[in-house]
Order: structure tokens, then sequence, then C-alpha cells
């Protein structure tokens, strides 16, 4: 897609070789055939069923990291403490970056992020613990008790105060499902018997199978004025959580035939293979943040390889931007939908989403803190040092910024912060993997989806890849830079997935 302005603009690229040997980052794991996820990655958290899966190792944190870290989920979690209401406890969708904010519109999705967030704050002992107990205890009663839902699924905006729905949105399934993570976050962590009843409650009381309408594929939502939308859950995008969620659910289960029914179109990026999306990098990102794909691999892929590939592609995407934007670098890099001067944007890439202007959304790199560690703190470090105040404030890191322009998003938004002080805990605890994945609904999800450990035991039959729809043949993502012409087989460094 040709830039506003600028229609003949082509980004300019790396070649091949260039492309492989920046590369080398992943190590001799790579040239030896086995899987990215080898000896890098330790934690001390296991999967209860999963568990002949070999997790990972968490890698080591120098103590700047490690400060620089702390500094911005801090941040991050007051976010969370600060924009949501005390009676209700629903979350803002944005806040005024310095907290001097009058809106009153909450989201769903923010507020399932939040439900983590405390989790996270409560073990660091950034606040006082019983008030995070009891904003948990508000939260999970008024989400039971006052909401309006639809086969146990809410709207994806609410008036904070009120719960009421807002600007006619619709019964999200996606924006539940990151609710539901949140709630059941709380359930695993917290020993508090009203938490864990009512997240057992709200969990238990969704109804998957009504989202497929007789099909095998979900919709992403429903109004009162239209019944189900027109568009599915069809395509590898953050859907994962909301499949899993469903094949684990003990009251209204998805069959398992329908993990095999949503694509996995395979792109092709200067021949590196990776299950992509027509979507922005949280796609990569959003059902990591609880699911630990570490170790793990159904019939199609390993879908935590998948997102290490789609974050180092995307960041040599972006460095083949320098030339129309010079501040892409390796210090500097990392696009996903966000605020921009013009409003909310979709953009990203590859494929080319929107109209990239060389601003730098920080979250776009935060999410993917345990994909690719090293390269990310770098790029957080450079925000944090090279910018300052203007890119850093009450609540973390704006929305995005240009240096080229001087424009600084005055907002910052609650899944954007939410992402990034979840992942960051990830990278340095496996926090909250551990905690979401003790649940048993959870492990059921992953087992009935065919999950097993790395070179494990095979899917069930009902999991097989020939009942798949997904792409097999590589798809060259559009408007993305055109593949050498040099033989395939100088690309025997990148693995399978």
């Amino acid at each position: 897609m040709a830039r506003r302005g600028n229609r003949s603009y082509r980004p300019r690229v790396q070649s091949r070789r260039q492309f492989l040997a920046s590369a080398a980052g992943f190590g001799g794991a790579l040239l030896l055939g086995r899987p990215l996820l080898g000896a890098e990655q330790s934690t001390d958290a296991a999967p209860q069923v999963l568990n002949n899966a070999t997790v990972p190792s968490l890698p080591s944190l120098t103590p700047a990291d490690d400060a620089l870290l702390e500094d911005i989920c801090k941040a991050s979690a007051q976010f969370f403490f600060e924009q949501s209401h005390p009676d209700t406890g629903l979350t803002k969708d944005r806040s005024a970056a310095d907290g001097r904010d009058a809106r009153d519109v909450a989201s769903l999705a923010a507020t399932g992020f939040g439900l983590t967030a405390l989790c996270i704050a409560e073990k660091r002992g950034w606040a006082d613990s019983q008030k995070i107990r009891e904003q948990v205890r508000v939260t999970l009663r008024f989400m039971y008790t006052k909401i309006s839902n639809e086969h146990g699924f809410f709207y994806h905006f609410l008036n904070m105060r009120t719960g009421q729905r807002v600007f006619s949105s619709e019964v999200s399934s996606i924006d539940t499902a990151i609710f539901l993570t949140g709630a059941l976050t709380c359930k695993a962590y917290f020993d508090d018997d009203e938490i864990r009843d009512l997240a057992t409650k709200l969990y238990e009381r969704a109804d998957f199978a009504w989202l497929l309408r007789g099909q095998k594929i979900a919709s992403m939502g429903w109004t009162p004025e239209h019944q189900f939308i027109g568009t599915n859950w069809d395509t590898y995008s953050e859907l994962m959580m909301l499949y899993l969620l469903g094949l684990g659910s003990p009251t209204h289960a998805l069959p398992p035939e329908v993990w095999a029914a949503w694509g996995r179109p395979m792109f092709d990026f200067y021949g590196v293979r990776y299950i992509g999306a027509y979507a922005p990098l949280f796609a990569h990102q959003f059902s990591h943040a609880w699911f630990d794909f570490r170790g793990k691999r159904d019939n199609f892929a390993n879908y935590f390889t998948n997102s290490i590939l789609a974050t180092r592609v995307h960041k040599q995407w972006c460095l083949g931007l320098s030339g129309q934007f010079p501040d892409y670098t390796e210090d500097l890099w990392g696009i996903s939908a966000s605020d921009s001067p013009h409003g909310y944007t979709v953009w990203g890439g590859p494929p080319m989403m929107g109209h990239p202007d060389g601003s730098i959304v920080p979250c776009a790199a935060a999410g993917s803190l345990p994909f690719l560690p090293a390269e990310t703190l770098r790029v957080l470090r450079t925000i944090r040092d090279k910018f300052g105040d203007k890119a850093v404030g009450k609540y973390g890191f704006v929305d995005a910024f240009n240096p080229l322009t001087n424009w600084y998003a005055s907002d910052v938004i609650g899944i954007d912060v939410g992402i990034t002080l979840l992942m960051a805990e990830n990278l340095r605890t496996g926090f909250v993997w551990e905690q979401f994945m003790k649940d048993d609904a959870v492990q059921r999800g992953m087992i009935a989806a065919g999950f097993h450990a790395e070179g494990g035991a095979t899917t069930p039959a009902s999991q097989s890849p020939t009942t798949a729809p997904a792409a097999t043949a590589p798809v060259t993502p559009p408007a993305t830079p055109p593949r050498p012409s040099s033989n395939r087989s100088l690309n025997p460094f990148w693995p399978s997935i």
C-alpha cells in the first residue's frame, strides 16, 4: 500500500543474507536445527497437566534492565488503581497520560487486564493487599450481579459508573475472553473464597457454544439491533484465548474440532515462513499474556516460536522503512494499533496496514518482551533515556509518539498499558503464566486443542491438520519488500514452527 502523498514510495530492505545475519541472536541452536525455545530462556512455573513439556528458562536480566521494568510496570499498575471506578471496578478505556481525566468510558478488555495487573501489584507489594483484594471483589461482584450480559458475554464499552452499554457497542466475544482470563488469574492467585466463587460463576456462565450458531467458527459479537454481527474469528489472530477458554469450559464447552477450523495462513518474508495475521503486532501477543505456549505445540505450530518469528520480522520490516523514517533503527522500532495525530489508527506490518509515518508505539516492543528480550529492552531503554518525560509519564509510556514531528500522544490506552505490564512480568518471573496455567479448565482447553510437549505425543484424531482450512503454501504479505530472487536454499537457519 502506498503512503499518502508519496505513491511511488517503496521501503528500503536488506538483502536476504543481511536479514539472516541479523538473526544471529537466535544463536547456534538454529544452525543445528534445534527449536527456538532452547536453553536461552527458566521458570519455576510448570503446567499441571502438560507436565512433560520442557518449559524454557527465563533469561537473566541485568539489575539495570530489571530496574527499568520495575519503574515502567509500577507506573503501569498505577493506571489500574487510579482509573478504575471504586464502586464498579470497571477500568477506563483510556485516560490522559497525566491522570487528570474526566471521561467515564470503560472497556471490558482494560478491566480484564486490570484484574491481572492487581495480582501482579499484590505480589510485588505496590499497594495495600487488602485494598487490592477488595478492588477485585468489587469488580467481580459488579460484573456478575449488575451488568447486562448475553449468554454470559458482555458489551465492549461500558459506562464505568453504571455499567451501561455505550457507543452502541457490540457484545464482544474476544473482549469477554480477555475479561475472563483476568478473572481466572485472580481465582488462581488470591486465597479468597468470594473471588474464587465469582470468577468461577462468571466463566461457567459464558455460553461459548452460542457463539458458533451451529457452525465451527465463533462470531466476533452480537448486538440487540442486528443479532450476530457479520464477522467471525476465522483466521489466526488474538483469537486463541477465546477458543481455548471455550474448549476448557465445564458448562458450555466448544467441540474439539473448532480448533482446526480457523485458518493459519503462512506468510513468507525473505524466505522466513510463519503463521501471519492481517492485523498489527498485538495479534501475536495478547493470548500469550496468559496462556503459556512455551515448549508446547499442537498439530500446526509452536505458537511461542511463531511469535518470536513474527516479532523478528516486524522489526526487520520497520528497519526496512528507515529510508523514509530515519528514526527507525536497532534502538527504536515497533508499530501496533495506537493513537496517532489523526486519532486511533490500526497500523503496522507486514503487510502494510494504515499509513505509518515514523511513529513509535511503545507497547509493540513491550508486548513482545518475552519473545525478543534483549532487542525489545533496548527499545524501551532508548525511549526512556532519549525522550524522557515527553514519552514516559505517570502511567508509563504514552500510547505513541513521533520523534520526527515531535508529536506525543496525550493519552494512554488501557489495553496497551496492560499488555506492557503483563508481558514485562512474564519476562521477569513468568508469574502470570504460572498463575493462570494452574486452572484445570485452562489445562483442559489446551489438551482438547491437542497441545503436547514439543516433540511429544500426537494430538487426537479430531485435531488432524487435514481438517483445517489453513493455508499451507506461503503467502507473501502484500506491500512488503519483494523477496530476493536468490535460491530459497540460502535460508536454512530459521526453524519450523
